[in-house]
């Protein structure tokens, strides 16, 4: 082999790199195998996790000793998870706790029994199942295995000892299994430990010793299972060469199709295959040809394929189910698009008269795929899991009577008009009365009537008549060749009917989906995207369906949408969805995981992982899903998932929008604020800088009358910077709703008098006239704030008006609200401002440029519309500006004291 032969393709090194990178998240898995109960495997695992507890958290999931004293020896000092009791028909079994290990998530699990089926109500068929979901979360695991459970060897160990393994593993977990390790022990000695008692309890030795116990039994399974081992050592080998790129000889690179029909044995076929492929260390596949004759199969036969389907799946094939009019193209079709090396099939049926109307589809693979090697693997009677019953061919006998009538009818038209019926015009009469019998009653019928038809035109219509003689040789090829005809007409009347009830199928499976993808087309909320959903498995399964979505920002908890009224979801089931959705497997009714839940939980998964979980909820009474059930429910998770799938990112879109608009404008805001305050703020402390400073300075001898004005300046300007920015936590606090109002009456004079106290010197510079009726009510307000409020609008009007023009403050009552309007002498508001001078940091563009934040107003806003009151600003005529506050009228439950506000 060249170099370039043995170096790994870049596609083998890429696969090998993911599959280290899944094995590094995942827990390392240790088999220990053996061929029979009693060699030492639960021994052998306690004495390697008892070396392993010096440098490793260790317990103890579930170990059956059997009672034997050395076992449970060793057992103490390592911890033991509390197992899960389960009463099944008023026993009440333990079984491993899958939970509580998960909750313990130890470094290393012990796990007997790897083959042990759990009992009913368990959340997971077999105890395999819980260990893969072990390994799935991080945590190593020992356990021990039998070869007589391993599920490709079934049969043969069946044949070797007589005894039926219900309890398996499939193949492609031992596959996955990072270490193998063999227990082995003489049969001899294995039979001297059972003699002792030290297998089974003495009761039981005979018994066992009889049906399984046989030294030539425990013999051949101890070859089995040195050659297992031995397999999985030789694959770990020719993996680690291949991607180390070292030389040696490789796999044959063989290919293997099993191709499962309703004439061959399933499991068997199966499990042959699987061994076949593992001692050629070959890929494989298994494909089911669904022709038009499959409508005709009887519910067993559909039954059993979906299981053999099922059963190569987990025994690691690839199982998929392929559509064709004729089987043995589908077949070579397939064989050759995938290059496929050897094709595997069951034995046909032994010789029989239908063989002869019929070949099998062994028959049809070993006289036409040319291209192929087929295999073919015997048959075994014994083993068959459903009865095969016979074909109705010959249809129903109301379907033989209203075809025989059809034959009387004829004949009697015939003899009642001999001048129009010629024996030659009679031929065709017949052979339409076989059209018309296959067309509407069905093959059986038809071929009757065929038969028939040449029967009478003889006796009734070929001299000599009433008589089956024939006087004229030439009747006799007529006869024939009636009869051939009428066959084949039969037949291709059966091929079309069959072909247009499997095409009336696939259309109503097409328009189903193109019913569901117009629906989602024109749906334009999650809402009716699941209801469109949810109606289209209605109508098609006749089942109710539940769309579980994940609620954010909890990934793990999942929300039911579409949920009928009359359904309520148990804790059981929304753990199978959440299951479901955190593994991204198919579980509930159906499948070997929650098998006893009241739905069949599809995850919804795409590119960007899983989305959610489809549930279509089970009624017994329509029985198992098909396959075709299973294919189309399969397309409408996937559909179902693209759509959901789509209206979020379509959502987290729009979200993604609203979000960078609000950057921008916080952005912007952050601008307007720094570009608001940065002057307001500077000048202030520069002028009490500049103040302190002169003061602190011992050359300047400066009189008294200079350092008090200095000291007034330094004041008014750190009064100045006070305001600002109080002004700014005041806006803090209405963003943040957390601005408390205690509210008490007061004199609208009061409120005024007291904001131009807080104004100082600069109120008392300008002339400020009032104007207030002597019987003005009282308002219910918090002092303090409108007493700010108040502040904020005359600080605005002294200094958007020129100095020395007046100031006007006047108030009036309408009905139970009290106006104040502040108005100056200024030069107004421009139009276009006049909406936004309440906005925050929102400033008129001046000549004069006077000093300010812009957030004045828009906190007087606040306070007025958390008194319920409002605040506008309109234009002075004559010119000036407005402002009005608006507030609630004091009542008299007021009067009594304080009412807090929220």
């Amino acid at each position: 082999m060249s170099e370039e032969q043995a170096r790994p393709s870049p596609d083998e090194v890429l696969a090998r790199i993911k599959a280290e990178e899944k094995q590094a998240k995942r827990g390392k898995l240790k088999i220990f195998l053996s061929y029979a109960p009693g060699v030492g495997k639960t021994y052998t695992m306690l004495e390697a996790a008892r070396l392993s507890q010096k440098d490793t958290d260790v317990v103890a999931a579930i170990v059956e000793t059997h009672g034997r004293a050395d076992t449970e020896a060793l057992l103490k000092g390592l911890e033991v998870i509390p197992r899960r009791e389960v009463e099944y028909r008023g026993i009440k079994l333990t079984e491993l706790d899958v939970d509580a290990v998960l909750a313990r998530h130890p470094q290393l699990a012990l796990a007997d029994e790897l083959a042990h089926e759990n009992a009913p109500g368990s959340q997971h068929v077999k105890r395999y199942q819980d260990v893969e979901e072990l390994l799935e979360a991080g945590i190593d695991v020992y356990t021990t295995l039998n070869v007589q459970h391993i599920e490709s060897v079934r049969d043969v160990v069946a044949q070797i000892t007589g005894v039926w393994m219900r309890e398996t593993v499939p193949d492609s977990f031992l596959d996955s299994a990072t270490e193998v390790e063999l227990v082995d022990l003489p049969p001899d000695e294995l039979l001297k430990r059972l003699r002792e008692g030290k297998v089974y309890v003495p009761e039981q030795i005979a018994p066992a010793t009889e049906e399984f116990f046989r030294k030539g039994n425990l013999t051949a399974l101890r070859e089995l299972t040195m050659r297992t081992g031995a397999k999985h050592v030789d694959e770990q080998t020719l993996a680690y060469m291949k991607s180390h790129a070292i030389r040696g000889p490789w796999s044959s690179g063989e290919r293997l199709l099993l191709v499962i029909s309703p004439d061959s044995l399933g499991a068997r076929l199966v499990r042959s295959t699987r061994r076949l492929a593992y001692q050629l260390g070959a890929e494989w596949s298994a494909i089911y040809v669904e022709t038009p004759n499959h409508i005709r199969l009887s519910p067993e036969q559909q039954d059993q394929i979906t299981e053999t389907l099922h059963l190569s799946q987990r025994l690691g094939a690839k199982a998929e189910v392929v559509r064709g009019d004729s089987a043995i193209n589908a077949v070579e079709q397939y064989a050759t698009a995938h290059n496929i090396t050897r094709i595997v099939v069951g034995r046909p049926p032994k010789k029989s008269w239908r063989r002869f109307l019929r070949r099998s589809l062994a028959d049809q693979l070993l006289h036409g795929a040319e291209n192929f090697d087929i295999q073919v693997v015997g048959r075994s009677e014994t083993m068959r899991r459903y009865p095969q019953p016979p074909k109705a061919i010959f249809g129903n006998w109301r379907g033989h009577l209203q075809g025989q009538g059809l034959v009387v009818l004829a004949t009697a038209i015939g003899k009642l008009a001999p001048e129009f019926f010629a024996p030659a015009n009679m031929i065709m009469v017949y052979l339409l009365c076989v059209v018309a019998t296959a067309f509407f009653w069905g093959f059986g019928p038809s071929v009757v009537v065929a038969v028939v038809s040449v029967l009478v035109f003889d006796f009734i219509f070929i001299p000599p008549v009433l008589t089956f003689a024939v006087s004229d040789t030439k009747y006799i090829f007529t006869f024939v060749v009636l009869l051939a005809v009428g066959l084949i007409i039969s037949y291709l009347m059966r091929r079309i009917r069959d072909q247009a009830e499997a095409a009336t199928r696939r259309e109503r499976q097409t328009s189903a989906l193109f019913a569901l993808g117009r629906d989602l087309a024109i749906s334009s909320s999650l809402e009716s995207y699941v209801s469109a959903i949810v109606q289209r498995l209605k109508e098609t399964f006749g089942r109710d369906a539940i769309v579980f979505l994940p609620t954010p920002p909890n990934r793990g908890a999942l929300r039911p949408y579409g949920s009928p009224k009359d359904v309520l979801i148990s804790e059981n089931e929304m753990a199978a969805a959440v299951w479901s959705f955190q593994h991204q497997k198919v579980v509930g009714y159906g499948t070997d995981t929650l098998p006893s839940a009241g739905a069949r939980y599809l995850p919804l998964v795409t590119a960007r992982g899983t989305i959610g979980v489809l549930a279509l909820l089970v009624n017994d009474s329509r029985g198992a899903f098909t396959i075709e059930q299973e294919r189309l429910l399969g397309a409408y998770a996937d559909l179902a998932a693209v759509a959901i799938e789509g209206i979020q990112l379509g959502e987290e879109a729009h979200n993604a929008q609203i979000l960078s608009q609000v950057l921008r404008d916080t952005e912007k805001l952050q601008t307007a604020l720094l570009n608001s305050i940065s002057h307001d703020l500077r000048t202030p402390l520069v002028s009490i800088i500049g103040t302190l400073s002169s003061l602190q300075e011992e050359g300047m001898h400066l009189d008294n009358t200079a350092k008090k004005n200095m000291v007034q300046v330094a004041r008014e300007e750190a009064e100045r910077l006070n305001r600002l920015i109080t002004n700014l936590l005041d806006v803090s606090r209405l963003e943040a709703g957390a601005l408390k109002i205690t509210r008490q009456p007061a004199e609208v004079q009061d409120l005024v008098g007291s904001a131009l106290e807080q104004l100082g010197e600069r109120g008392r510079l300008r002339q400020i006239t009032m104007d207030f009726p002597e019987n003005l009510s009282s308002v219910s307000v918090d002092f303090s704030l409108i007493v700010q409020c108040l502040v904020n609008i005359l600080d605005n009007a002294l200094k958007y008006s020129p100095a020395g023009s007046p100031i006007e403050i006047k108030g009036r009552q309408v009905d139970h609200e009290i106006i104040v309007e502040v108005a100056d002498r200024g030069s107004g508001i421009p139009s276009q401002d006049v909406a936004h001078v309440f906005d925050k940091f929102y400033r008129i563009q001046r000549p004069d440029k006077v000093s300010g934040t812009g957030l004045g107003l828009s906190i007087c806003k606040g306070i007025v519309e958390a008194h319920g009151g409002h605040i506008t600003a309109e234009n002075r005529t004559g010119g000036g500006t407005i402002i009005k506050l608006t507030l609630p009228v004091s009542e008299e439950r007021f009067g009594q004291g304080e009412k807090p506000d929220a």
